[in-house]
């Protein structure tokens, strides 16, 4: 296989990933060490270099949420790009420098601020001519558009790169980033989707009730699990539709958890978040129910910012029918980052990063779109 532009035949590729997450409360910047040969027997990951977390401040996260929440005009959300993009160069141009390295080029997924696959259309904020400028590498970014424009989801895109970080043996890798989403690869067949709500609900209940960008490992959630509301939440269409499907916070976000409100207010604060947290393991456990019967002894891996939420973990523990180990792996936050990474080198040889068993496209496709320094 060869790069479809000059890159390095001497050496590994250094590989720099940029990942803001659903539950956009920053960006994880990692750069990883790949072997380009590697794909072509589906183990391109050789290691990871250096990972670096950079917090929006309120000021960049509030009309992060407002951009979500439909509440932000359009002179505001272009000026956006411009600051998310100067925020992950920021995170990458920090990384690079502490480990005194420049990578070969740079896969920049951006910060969702909207997604209606129904209509065929996602987007990603944040600026790859910044970035490109600060790193002086070649840029993709824009990669879920293609799958979109192929009839798929443009979600989720992460489960190729888990089939290349995973290996062969069967595993379910369940993420809990602001939207939980899983895949099940069982030696022959990749199937994954968004189940629903992670930690975005919990989050902005976190920022409603107390006063906190998100309860730090569950600590306040320990009340009693409301029943009726429980068993009503699970009703949402969302639920009702067959993969391939994905979802984010129209579905799941600040106007949903608004239209509860006032039946959650109804409830003891510790009472409300542990709904809350139930509401995702239950829906978890709802949507796994499509793989049954699962393989015995199949490994569970979790990760995101789910899975140190304590009460949750519990909740999830006491409705899965396999046991969750955390992701030892990488760094908490780095995972989809490495994975975005991964898709970036891929797109560089022209190699598809979709599966269209996934996301329902019409075929494999190399996805993004680049830009040069």
């Amino acid at each position: 296989m060869q790069p479809r532009f000059p890159l390095p035949g001497d050496r590994p590729w250094r590989v720099l990933g940029l990942m803001s997450g659903t539950s956009a409360d920053g960006v994880d910047a990692v750069l990883i060490e790949v072997a380009p040969a590697g794909f072509g027997g589906g183990s391109p990951f050789l290691g990871l270099l250096g990972h670096h977390s950079l917090a929006y401040p309120i000021s960049l996260r509030d009309p992060v949420l407002a951009a979500a929440s439909n509440q932000l005009p359009p002179a505001d959300l272009c000026i956006l790009q411009r600051r998310l993009g100067d925020h992950h160069a920021q995170a990458a141009g920090h990384l690079c420098e502490r480990l005194s390295l420049r990578p070969d080029l740079a896969s920049l997924h951006g910060q969702t601020v909207q997604h209606h696959p129904a209509e065929g259309a996602s987007l990603q904020l944040a600026d790859p001519y910044v970035l490109a400028e600060r790193l002086g590498c070649p840029v993709v970014w824009d990669l879920r558009r293609r799958d979109l424009a192929l009839g798929g989801q443009g979600a989720p895109l992460v489960p190729l790169p888990e089939r290349w970080l995973h290996g062969a043996p069967p595993w379910l890798a369940l993420n809990l980033g602001g939207i939980a989403n899983l895949t099940f690869w069982d030696g022959q067949r990749t199937r994954a989707w968004d189940t629903g709500p992670a930690m975005s609900l919990l989050d902005l209940a976190a920022r409603r009730w107390l006063g906190s960008p998100f309860d730090p490992e569950g600590a306040a959630a320990t009340g009693q699990v409301a029943r009726a509301l429980l068993d009503r939440w699970l009703r949402h269409p969302y639920f009702q539709l067959l993969p391939p499907k994905s979802t984010g916070r129209e579905a799941f976000g600040e106007a949903w958890l608004a239209g509860e409100a006032e039946a959650l207010e109804a409830l003891a604060l510790p009472d409300r978040l542990a709904t809350l947290a139930a509401f995702t393991a239950a829906s978890v456990a709802q949507e796994m129910d499509r793989l049954q019967p699962c393989p015995p002894n199949l490994r569970g891996v979790v990760s995101g910012g789910g899975a140190r939420h304590q009460r949750l973990r519990q909740e999830l523990a006491q409705r899965l029918p396999l046991r969750l180990e955390d992701d030892a792996a990488f760094p908490s936050g780095a995972r989809e980052a490495v994975s975005w990474a991964l898709l970036g080198a891929a797109s560089a040889l022209g190699i598809p990063g979709n599966l269209p068993e996934v996301t329902g496209a019409s075929r494999p496709a190399v996805l993004g779109s680049w830009v040069w320094p």
